[in-house]
Formats: structure tokens, C-alpha cells, sequence
């Protein structure tokens, strides 16, 4: 067989590839389309390929399902969310810890608004009757991977927020990190990664309400007040995580943490006499 012979499998076998690849990509830019106006619940094959001027029997070589279809809109959504926050996270110079945090949480933000129908496919409403199969974790860890690894780097050097008593997990707490344990090792220590998380989760929260109005009436709806109270947001998640200090202020905060005893004792003498106006000065000597 001439070397050409030999040669034309593999070349049919790649304009298959290519053909394929190509008629999936359709497919799912109608379905992404399709979720806007009738929803996750509400897409169908059939409308799909109605769209593309194809029969069903034709869509269905490519997409044998409308679960399977779900997992790919999944997945690609996961993975393009993951994508944007790598990449936000991954320009940010390696020991600033609080730009790589802000980095993230600004590139999960950004996306949502850009992507609201594939946000709400991923972090909306459950479709009845799907179960998400395997090929969805890792896409779905891809943001919380990041997050985790500025925890690993805040461990190693050494940042962690002042001593509390609440510092101690009960072994139940313990327990529950166990599955994040298994990303970021022992070396972070369980007040750090229970912290961590709870930002993780806010800053989901945070984005939904947004996303879905949930913010009406509470935070201002005039040019620059979402992003204020969302920078604000970030600034005091990293606050909480131990990986940018606190602003200062005249006065600690309610339940702040003071020095006990005597040393407590002249660090309010202090602080109320640095407080105090220079008449009342005058007035106490």
C-alpha cells in the first residue's frame, strides 16, 4: 500500500473529528440560547434541532440525551468559570496572597453577570430529574482549587488572624474538612481552612444574590454601589481569613480581643486619654 493509502484512514478519520466537533459546538450555542427563555428544565432535543434545520435522529448521533446535553453545558460552564478565575489569579504576583483572593473573587463575579443563564445552570435551581454524573467534579473544584491553594501559601508563610477561642474545631468540625484535607494537606491549619471555606461560600452567596435579585432594597441601586459593597465584601472575607490586616480605627470593634487583666486595664487608660478632646485634657489636669 502506497503511502498515501496508508495515510487516508487517519485523514477521513480527523474531518470526521473535526465535522463532529463542529456540529457539537452548534448544538450547544442553541442550548445555551435556549436556556435563557425556557430554563434547564425546559430544554429539548428536538426544539434544538428544529433551530439547526437538522431531524432529531440527526442531533441525537451527537447528544443522546437531554441529560447528557446538561452535562455538557455543565461541565463547559464549570470549566469556563474555572478558566477565567485561573487565569485572573494566575497574574497576580505569588505573595500577594489578598490580590490573588481579590483576583478570584472579582473574575467569579465578572463571569456571572457575562454568563447568567449557564451561572444559574450551575449555581441555580436543581433540574428535576438530573443527577450530575461523575464528569462534573472536577470542572465544578476548579474555583474552590484555587481558593484552597492561597490558603496552602497563607499557611506556609506564616499568616494566620490572631488566637480565638473558637480557633479549636470540635471533632465533628474536623471531620467535615476532611474531603478539602485531601487538597490542601495538614500543613493548613483547621481554623484557617474552616475560614477559608466560609469565604468560599459567601462569595457564592454573595454573587447569587446578586445574580438574582436578592439584593433589591437592601444594597443601593445607583451606578457603583454593587461594586462597593462587593469590594468591601472581599476585602473583609480576606480580613476574616488572616491574609490582609483590618483597617485601623480609633476604637476596637465590638468583642474585639484586649489584653487581660492590668495590661487591659492601662491599654483602655490609653486609649481613652489618646480619645479624649484636648478641653478635656485641660480640663483633667
Amino acid at each position: 500500500m502506497s503511502q498515501t493509502g496508508q495515510d487516508r484512514p487517519s485523514v477521513l478519520r480527523a474531518a470526521r473529528e473535526r465535522t463532529r466537533a463542529e456540529v457539537t459546538r452548534q448544538i450547544l450555542d442553541v442550548a445555551r440560547r435556549h436556556l435563557g427563555t425556557d430554563g434547564a428544565s425546559g430544554l429539548s432535543l428536538r426544539a434544538i434541532a428544529r433551530e439547526l434545520g437538522a431531524s432529531s435522529s440527526g442531533v441525537y448521533r451527537y447528544v443522546a440525551s437531554r441529560d447528557e446535553l446538561l452535562t455538557m453545558l455543565i461541565v463547559a460552564a464549570y470549566d469556563a468559570l474555572g478558566a477565567a478565575a485561573e487565569a485572573q489569579e494566575a497574574a497576580v504576583a505569588r505573595a500577594d496572597l489578598a490580590g490573588r483572593w481579590s483576583a478570584v473573587c472579582d473574575a467569579v463575579r465578572g463571569w456571572a453577570l457575562a454568563n447568567p443563564n449557564e451561572y444559574a445552570l450551575i449555581y441555580g435551581t436543581p433540574v428535576p430529574g438530573y443527577v450530575a454524573p461523575a464528569a462534573t467534579i472536577a470542572p465544578a473544584a476548579r474555583v474552590s482549587g484555587v481558593l484552597l491553594g492561597i490558603l496552602t501559601d497563607a499557611a506556609a508563610a506564616g499568616r494566620r488572624t490572631a488566637a480565638r477561642a473558637d480557633d479549636n474545631l470540635p471533632p465533628a468540625g474536623q471531620k467535615a474538612l476532611q474531603p478539602a484535607r485531601s487538597v490542601v494537606g495538614s500543613e493548613v491549619p483547621d481554623a484557617l481552612l474552616q475560614r477559608g471555606l466560609m469565604a468560599w461560600a459567601a462569595l457564592f452567596g454573595t454573587v447569587s444574590f446578586e445574580l438574582f435579585g436578592q439584593l433589591h432594597g437592601i444594597v443601593g441601586e445607583k451606578p457603583g454601589d454593587r461594586e462597593a459593597f462587593f469590594a468591601e465584601s472581599v476585602h473583609r472575607w480576606a480580613v476574616q481569613i488572616g491574609i490582609t490586616p483590618g483597617r485601623s480605627s480609633i476604637a476596637p470593634e465590638a468583642g474585639a480581643l484586649e489584653p487581660a487583666g492590668s495590661a487591659g486595664t492601662a491599654a483602655r487608660a490609653r486609649a481613652a486619654e489618646d480619645g479624649a478632646t484636648p478641653n478635656a485634657k485641660k480640663a483633667s489636669s
